[in-house]
């Protein structure tokens, strides 16, 4: 007689399993925590790098401050007394002056106080905290109010074009030398304009400003052109 098989018996399982999932208001709260931590991350950064750039911006404004106040203080040696710095500009005033509807100079005496000034300035702009924001240095000229604007328009530019020829020429008594010759032809650019002076007076109008322009914040530093150095024995003005 065969025997009855009876199954082995087993432990008892447990009444409940185990729970996979997390519950919803867990997942909930998991998920804000995350959030917060990744706003918190990201508000730091985002004031570390404001905080960066205030810092930056402050120092470019007092290194740019510092290289105007030494342009400035150029102006109040003797030599150079009648010359004014306003802004990032520098005035001539009655100083250099051009002739009536001519891009000529007044007198012989302003070429050469041009040959003298300048190069004073190109020691400020070699400075280490100069060179680092300096972008370019503008000659402008000024004409007139009146009469036809692009005649005047033309004769401001021309003017500005007469004195860089002056800062060139090679065939002064008193040339520049080869180094700010170069530097000159690289840095600086020629404008003019007639009309954007509130100054009433005719003579203010015949006369020419230095600007020097800066770069921005975060610009990169262009490398200078490479100019072949202009021989300096024709301006274009005299023909």
């Amino acid at each position: 007689m065969l025997g009855i098989k009876v199954p082995k018996r087993r432990g008892a399982r447990e009444d409940g399993e185990k729970p996979f999932w997390i519950s919803f208001s867990d997942l909930m709260t998991a998920l804000m925590v995350l959030f917060l931590v990744a706003m918190a991350v990201a508000l730091m950064a985002v004031t570390q790098g404001l905080a960066e750039i205030k810092k930056s911006t402050e120092e470019r404004e007092k290194t740019i401050e510092s290289c105007v106040a030494d342009l400035d203080a150029l102006t109040r040696l003797a030599e150079f007394k009648g010359v004014s710095v306003r802004g990032h500009s520098i005035d001539f005033g009655k100083l250099v002056q051009f002739q009536d509807r001519e891009h000529k100079f007044e007198k012989p005496g302003d070429e050469h106080f041009v040959r003298k000034f300048v190069p004073r300035v190109l020691d400020v702009a070699r400075s280490a905290k100069c060179e680092k924001w300096l972008k370019r240095v503008v000659v402008e000229g000024f004409a007139s109010k009146t009469g036809d604007y692009l005649f005047n328009l033309n004769l401001s530019y021309q003017r500005s074009q007469r004195v860089l020829c002056a800062l060139l020429s090679t065939q002064a008594a008193d040339t520049l030398s080869t180094a700010d010759r170069s530097l000159i032809q690289t840095l600086f650019l020629a404008g003019g304009s007639s009309f954007n002076t509130a100054s009433g007076d005719a003579a203010q109008m015949r006369r020419v400003e230095i600007k020097l322009e800066f770069r921005d914040l975060g610009s990169a530093k262009e490398a200078p052109p490479d100019i072949p150095l202009d021989p300096g024995l024709r301006c274009p003005n005299d023909r």
